[in-house]
């Protein structure tokens, strides 16, 4: 008897599947197949095409699967121009110094605009969303840097950017769904404000923190549109300012010379070295992606639905 009812347990816990949700999960996963192929082939054609043979590659048609031959004369080119290495480390200076400022300025907005004691809170908050969907234009902007004296800087490209409407929001929403028991336990023991916040409400969204980090350090290493306004220096260049003259402009005179490749290969190898200056440009924002990717999710969705 007892074992007829575990029987009639085991098959009532039996969910049956029908061929409509069948039909749907093999649809889901040839799509989501599909996908990936179509998202990771174009990053797979450029570093097979840049460690490819200039020639061969420049015969080649159809699906690049693996490089044409195999060559570093693109990674050696590339290497040897001294814009490409000056590039990286301007581009460096911007985000170590660029990002630093914009954690601490948006951190202190976030935790002035989410504290529910603070005079004229809403007004102060619907002032800032303004600026999110307002501005002043580009040449507002460019007059303002020529006033301050920033033009050729690479603090011009630095300061403007300084905080994200979008990201402090973002922050905002975080650091509001800290407990008020917290603060209130502290402010009793004697901290100040601003201790509450760089010992209680940061280590609480470090979740956040690190979703905004990623979204700020992005930013900064994909920057190249301020860059081309307010820089002339070609010495202050950053990298991906560097990277659009060689892809659209098509210049890549300085790296590939008749005394490095003779005359004749000069036109294959460009090509080969536009692909190599990419794989270098994207490598390292693709390292850090696995470091950050745990705390990516929960971090957006604190901010989108708490608040």
């Amino acid at each position: 008897m007892v074992r007829g009812v575990q029987g009639m347990k085991k098959v009532s816990n039996k969910i049956k599947i029908g061929m409509s949700e069948r039909a749907f999960d093999i649809f889901n996963v040839v799509f989501m197949i599909a996908l990936m192929i179509v998202m990771f082939y174009p990053m797979w054609h450029v570093l097979c095409a840049s460690f490819s043979d200039a020639k061969l590659f420049s015969a080649h048609t159809g699906i690049l699967l693996k490089p044409t031959g195999f060559s570093l004369t693109a990674y050696k080119l590339m290497l040897n121009n001294p814009m490409i290495l000056r590039g990286y480390a301007n581009t460096i200076f911007v985000l170590v110094f660029g990002l630093a400022l914009n954690m601490v300025m948006t951190s202190i907005a976030a935790f002035v605009l989410s504290r529910k004691n603070v005079f004229w809170r809403k007004p102060l908050t619907i002032f800032v969303v303004f600026t999110m969907y307002f501005s002043g234009g580009m040449i507002p902007s460019y007059l303002n840097i020529v006033d301050l004296g920033l033009l050729d800087s690479l603090w011009a490209i630095i300061i403007p950017g300084a905080i994200s409407t979008y990201n402090m929001i973002i922050m905002r929403t975080a650091f509001a769904s800290v407990p008020d028991s917290l603060e209130e336990s502290a402010k009793l023991d004697g901290a100040s404000e601003l201790r509450i916040m760089w010992q209680i409400i940061i280590p609480l969204s470090k979740a956040t923190m690190a979703v905004i980090c990623l979204y700020y350090a992005v930013t900064h290493w994909n920057s190249w549109f301020n860059a081309m306004l307010y820089i002339n220096d070609r010495n202050k260049f950053p990298l991906q300012l560097i990277l659009r003259e060689i892809l659209i402009q098509n210049d890549t005179s300085s790296m590939v010379t008749a005394m490095d490749v003779g005359a004749g290969d000069s036109s294959f190898v460009s090509e080969t070295v536009k692909y190599a200056v990419i794989i270098v440009s994207v490598v390292p924002i693709l390292c850090v992606y696995p470091f950050i990717q745990k705390y990516f999710t929960k971090g957006v969705m604190i901010g989108a639905v708490k608040g």
